[in-house]
């Protein structure tokens, strides 16, 4: 989507197949993007040279969409492994922002004009009666709050703002058995939109805050859920 916008594009993935899968998909639409993989950006050091990458490729770098993340294991807080659990997935959805923003911050400031979107979640603001979610939660939770301080610290040359979806149907989100049978149907009996997320309903929000229609919108949150935060 963003292509199709007109900006230019250099993604990553950690795996190869689906990296290439993505670009194909562009290309079959009539638009180029550019994949690196495998990049695992829990690793410093590939961070660092993805994004400069980039930033030598083009000379610039105007925004930063962080949407990667590790599927976060699900336990509730008697269950959960500290070890095993708990600081994968601290570290696969609030580390990897930070690691992503902080090498891409310079490029960021030296546009004058830079955007970070990170992708928090519902889960940020509410429990969940369906999955044991404390790690997830207070993983989107941090991803919330580091946000906001980005934005402060931006100051006038960087926005930092916020999406957070509720359940959006992926291959992830699917394997995971959150979009079919009884979980789908009480998930939905809480929506007001009656409909589960697609990925075009983050998409089209994500274009938004990195355009300029969005230039004095910084350290926001927008819940992109069907209305189950107002429910």
């Amino acid at each position: 989507m963003f292509a199709k916008e007109g900006a230019i594009v250099i993604g990553c993935d950690i795996n190869p197949e689906t990296a290439n899968a993505t670009a194909a998909m562009a290309r079959e639409q009539g638009f180029e993007i550019e994949v690196i993989a495998p990049v695992d950006l829990t690793k410093p050091e590939q961070v660092e040279r993805y994004v400069e990458h980039a930033a030598s490729r083009y000379g610039r770098i105007d925004v930063l969409l962080n949407a990667a993340a590790i599927p976060p294991h699900m336990a509730t807080v008697h269950e959960m492994d500290y070890e095993k659990e708990w600081i994968p997935t601290m570290v696969g959805e609030a580390d990897l922002v930070f690691l992503a923003t902080k090498a891409a911050w310079p490029h960021l400031l030296k546009s004058g004009r830079g955007s970070i979107i990170n992708f928090a979640s519902v889960s940020a603001f509410r429990g969940s009666t369906n999955f044991g979610m404390l790690a997830h939660c207070a993983g989107k939770a941090a991803v919330l709050g580091m946000t906001r301080q980005y934005a402060i610290e931006g100051g006038p040359y960087i926005r930092a703002n916020t999406i957070s979806p509720g359940l959006i149907v992926t291959p992830a989100t699917e394997s995971a058995g959150g979009t079919g049978g009884a979980i789908r149907d009480a998930l939905l009996a809480r929506i007001p939109m009656k409909r589960l997320g697609k990925p075009e309903d983050i998409a089209y929000c994500a274009v938004f805050l990195a355009s300029d229609e969005s230039s004095w919108i910084t350290g926001a949150n927008f819940p992109v859920d069907g209305g189950i935060m107002a429910a």
